[in-house]
């Protein structure tokens, strides 16, 4: 414990990659509107003013004023266009920046997804390549957008961003939180700072209710918290500094072989939670544990099943004695806290092996120890001793090493004297206790004493000691030939440690190695068969699932037993994914015990065991063992199951080109004939006035013509031929000309325009979204009864622009809301209609490729509405000031 401290290797090689790159700092906030670009923009604007090279590459300023003119002092650079098909979107240019290398980038919204077509596809990767380039950083986070943390932010805000970050990157950067108070965002939102006025109330009944913002501001911190632990434990490492600097709190158990064990884990989970620490679960494997019994490893076992299923991490730390061990592992991982139970030992024990609590309490500085009292288990102590059968053999094995050394001895005492013969007495002790253990080493050490006593100490043949210089002599003999004992059986323990671990893994290895040559079910199923049965001496059966029922696809050895309940418990094991049959919980009167194999895709498999005598199919010591083989013949099956799929993707792509081909193909061909054929109606029309069949005729050949312009459109978005041209639009316009083309379609129909004149423009291509409003009002007309009114309604919202098709038909098949938008989805009456399934399809296409979104639901009063959405980032124009709303 008090040996010099030394550097890390490891953080020093962390430490001199950090010095080699750029540093990276986050501004953290737990939600929009907490200051984070202002903050990012008030510290590059003091690091300018002190001399050095800031750039700003994106800076979202929001339309906020004072943001804005905190950008002025800085040079920006221009974004670039990004062209893929139809899309052209800017970017942050990470060229430019790499070229103009300033000291310092500025660059915002740090989880930001990257158009397609950039070098990365997130903004946090060109971030990186920044950093590599030696270019420090400084950037913006939403708590929400950490990776570890996503799913707990979508449970109780009930909104799940897409856009995350690794945690890694979190640790190696510099961190600071931007921290507002709950009540004083709130007052932000309503005074229209973050959203426009009309919206912030309804996202303070949302995301921003003040138990979100609460929880979010808890998170934040507690992730910074952890990055600045990370750091404060990487800067003591490379300096080899002791003591545990406790940032965070960090809280280890230790878990013997004494019953009390389940008890202690729960008080370590129990505390661990309150301190909102990690925690680990260790067990010191020492020379001791060879002559555990089987109740003490069942007894360990349990225990760290337990700390699983808890969410412990499992350690197990060989060490020559449970301290050293524990404190190895102590100082390692820097501990705050030790959960550890003291029994009632006597003092006998306790003179002989000494109290490690004790020695915890004394020798560890800066760590607090819990002692949890463990009393004896009623059940323990009604257990009979274990009765060891004496080592005879061994006894008398060493018996007679000391009667051949005696001959030898007394043949070569002339050679050697009397003082030598002592020290060749040692060779049948140490021998004995190197092959047989502790007590027939103690036989053969006194059997040793006494035949020098007898044959070479004078008066010889006697047990008399004559000269009081020969007792000594004799009881150093004595001494030492126990010492020496003591010390070979240690070895021979140690040695049996070290070669069961060794065997262990060079199984581990081969079953691997097996499981990675073979590349179908079958032959991976026996795999994991065989390697089980051998290594654990059972019998096993491996099954999975074949529509309804299971079947067997491995078993060692072939044509396994199996009745009714041993297939229960297997259907249960597969659907619960929990442990059933023999030694379980559930379905204990199988012979059987099944272990589901359960992977990221679910439960692919089930593994069962059935021991070829008496007694537990997973003994207590071989449980690690166990679980590591299961982890890799599940992994196993799971690769199985990824190429599977990877096949099936590959012929369904193939399929897919064809049909495309297909429709192009008809779709072209189709389409010249089918515009000599309508403008051969209008000549016709022309020459001999309107009629019945003249009508029908140019209406049909213009319905069929659109779905031939549906079909080609439908190929262009799926090659991604769409080229997007992008421009200033006003929205007044574009449905006054989609209302204009639709006019003889919208004659039976009231036509309701609620467009304001004053709604700001935004950005779209004009022929997409025109054939976007075609197909939304045909839609709405088609479904909607005659005389029924259709309604066009646009509204500014505050995080962008909505426009809405509104209509009284029967409304939207209940669950179909988004399965709508896909190819060739027809709804009850659409056949009647002379519908193909691609107008909304096409709809979504056209949508996506201009980087809007497009929505559909029943309205409450009866209806449809289908939205197309314009993020803020499309609109041309900055909302008016709140005085003029």
């Amino acid at each position: 414990m008090n040996d010099a401290a030394r550097p890390s290797p490891e953080a020093l090689l962390k430490a001199a990659r950090r010095e080699a790159r750029g540093r990276l700092k986050i501004f953290l906030g737990a939600a929009p509107g907490v200051g984070k670009t202002f903050e990012m923009l008030r510290e590059g604007a003091e690091l300018l003013r002190s001399g050095l090279d800031v750039v700003a590459g994106v800076v979202e300023t929001h339309g906020r004023a004072e943001t804005e003119s905190l950008v002025a002092p800085f040079e920006v650079l221009p974004r670039s266009s990004i062209e893929h098909g139809a899309h052209t979107l800017a970017e942050f240019d990470i060229d430019a920046m790499l070229v103009r290398k300033p000291r310092v980038a500025l660059i915002d919204e740090y989880a930001h997804t990257n158009a397609p077509g950039s070098r990365h596809p997130k903004r946090w990767q060109d971030i990186e390549e920044l950093r590599d380039a030696g270019i420090d950083v400084l950037t913006t986070l939403n708590i929400q957008h950490v990776e570890s943390l996503n799913d707990v932010v979508a449970g109780f805000t009930r909104v799940r961003v897409r856009e995350t970050v690794p945690d890694a990157i979190l640790d190696d950067a510099d961190i600071e939180v931007v921290d507002l108070p709950s009540d004083e965002l709130i007052e932000r939102l309503k005074a229209g700072k973050v959203y426009v006025p009309q919206e912030a109330t309804r996202a303070l009944g949302h995301f921003f209710s003040k138990s979100n913002l609460s929880a979010l501001r808890e998170l934040a911190l507690r992730r910074a918290a952890q990055t600045v632990d990370r750091h404060l434990l990487d800067h003591v490492e490379s300096i080899g500094e002791r003591g545990t600097w406790a940032a965070g709190e960090r809280v280890v158990v230790a878990i013997g072989d004494q019953p009390g064990g389940e008890a202690l884990i729960r008080a370590a989970k129990r505390l661990a939670d309150a301190l909102h620490a990690t925690w680990t679960a260790v067990s010191v494997e020492t020379p001791r544990n060879a002559t555990l019994s089987a109740d003490a490893r069942e007894r360990m076992a349990d225990a760290l099943k337990l700390a699983t299923g808890l969410g412990a991490t499992i350690v197990t730390v060989p060490a020559r004695s449970v301290f050293d061990g524990l404190c190895a592992h102590i100082l390692e991982t820097r501990a705050t806290a030790v959960v550890i139970g003291k029994s009632r030992r006597s003092w006998w024990f306790e003179l002989r092996h000494g109290s490690v609590v004790d020695r915890l309490v004394r020798g560890l500085d800066g760590v607090a120890v819990h002692v949890v009292p463990v009393a004896e288990a009623a059940s323990s102590k009604a257990e009979l001793p274990t009765i060891r059968p004496p080592a005879t053999r061994g006894m008398f094995i060493g018996f007679g090493l000391v009667t051949l050394t005696t001959i030898a001895a007394i043949g070569v005492q002339p050679l050697l004297g009397l003082n030598s013969i002592d020290l060749v007495y040692l060779l049948p002790v140490i021998t004995t206790a190197t092959l047989f253990g502790l007590r027939p080493s103690l036989v053969a050490s006194v059997a040793a004493a006494l035949a020098y006593n007898f044959f070479f100490l004078p008066p010889l043949y006697t047990f008399t000691i004559a000269d009081p210089q020969n007792v000594v002599t004799l009881l150093v003999l004595v001494i030492v030939a126990i010492v020496a004992s003591q010390l070979a059986g240690r070895l021979q323990r140690e040695a049996t440690i070290g070669a069961r671990t060794a065997t262990e893994n060079a199984a581990l290895a081969a079953f691997g190695q097996r499981l990675a040559a073979v590349s179908d079910q079958a032959g991976t199923a026996t795999a994991v068969c065989e390697e089980v049965a051998h290594l654990l001496d059972v019998s096993t059966v491996l099954f999975a699932r074949d529509g309804n029922r299971l079947v067997v696809i491995g078993a060692s050895p072939e044509n396994p037993s199996l009745g009714a309940i041993d297939m229960a418990a297997g259907e249960w094991a597969f659907d619960r994914g929990e442990v059933t049959g023999r030694d379980s919980g559930t379905l204990t009167a199988s012979d059987w015990q099944f272990h589901p194999l359960e992977t990221a895709l679910g439960v692919l498999g089930v593994l069962g065991l059935a021991p070829n005598g008496r007694g537990d199919p997973v003994p207590a010591d071989k449980r690690v063992l166990f679980t590591t083989l299961m982890g890799q013949a599940a992994l196993a099956h799971e690769r199985l199951t990824l190429e599977a799929n990877a096949r099936e993707v590959s012929a369904l792509k193939q399929r897919d080109d064809l049909r495309v081909t297909l429709l192009s193909s008809i779709g072209h061909d189709l389409k010249t004939p089918l515009t000599a054929v309508v403008a051969a109606a209008d000549e016709l029309a022309a020459q001999h006035g309107a009629s019945t069949t003249t009508a029908t005729l140019k209406g049909e050949a213009r319905r069929l013509r659109r779905v031939f312009d549906d079909l080609v459109e439908m190929t262009r978005i799926e090659a991604g031929a769409l080229v997007v041209r992008r421009e200033a639009t006003d929205l007044t316009d574009a449905v006054a000309a989609a209302a204009q083309d639709l006019r003889a379609e919208l004659t039976h129909h009231l036509l309701v325009l609620d467009v304001a004149p004053t709604l700001p423009l935004v950005e779209a291509d004009p022929r997409m979204l025109h054939h976007v409003l075609i197909n939304l009002l045909g839609n709405a007309a088609k479904f909607a009864a005659p005389g029924t009114s259709i309604r066009i309604h646009a509204r500014r919202a505050h995080d962008g622009l909505t426009l809405a098709v509104l209509d009284d038909g029967p409304g939207l098949p209940q669950g179909r809301e988004t399965t709508l938008f896909d190819r060739f989805t027809r709804v009850d009456g659409d056949d009647m209609s002379g519908g193909t399934g691609l107008g909304l399809a096409i709809v979504k296409g056209f949508a996506d490729a201009m980087g809007l979104g497009v929505t559909a639901r029943n309205r409450d009063e009866g209806g449809a509405v289908f939205e197309v959405i314009w993020p803020e980032s499309s609109i041309r124009q900055s909302l008016p000031e709140e005085g003029q709303m």
